[in-house]
């Protein structure tokens, strides 16, 4: 596997690493790990390092909602103009162009359902090229960034029997 890559894996599943950490688990040199990482934030490839929080157990109350956004492409206006207007906006988590009935994901973030749905009928609906949007309101997150977010629970549930 090539250094740089193997260093960035690294990273991006424990940030907290130190660079004498990595290169102990490497076998690289700690100067070498250092620069690598310096580079990679010089240049752009890493772009954040990021705490995940399980919020419901911090005990702050957070709606998460993905909105399937369809729009109406223009000579004027293409994808990357019309998501890097959504983007801007501080509720959008994510923004994505997918594939499939619908031109992008958008990830967004509230205090409340009502928060969303406003943002999603003021700022989302609102703009020209947008034709149509879908809103999912997430219920419960299981798996974030790849960690877990429950513990293995006892199952409480009652036998069924036939």
């Amino acid at each position: 596997m090539d250094k740089v890559i193997e260093i960035l894996k690294i990273l991006e599943d424990n940030a907290r690493l130190t660079p004498k950490e990595i290169a102990e688990m490497t076998g690289y040199d700690e100067k070498e790990v250092e620069e690598i990482i310096k580079a990679k934030e010089e240049d752009g490839t890493i772009l954040k390092y990021k705490t995940l929080i399980d919020w419901e157990k911090a005990g702050e109350e957070i709606v998460y909602a993905i909105i399937d956004v369809r729009v109406t492409l223009s000579r004027e206006k293409g994808y990357d103009d019309i998501a890097k207007r959504i983007a801007k906006y501080p509720e959008v988590h994510a923004v994505r162009l997918i594939s499939g009935d619908y031109d992008f994901q958008v990830v967004v973030k509230g205090k409340s359902l009502k928060d969303v749905a406003f943002f999603v009928a003021e700022k989302i609906s609102t703009i020209p090229e947008v034709r149509d949007t879908f809103t999912h309101f997430v219920l419960r997150s299981y798996k974030e960034e790849g960690v877990l977010l429950f513990k293995d629970e006892e199952d409480r549930r009652l036998a069924f029997a036939p």
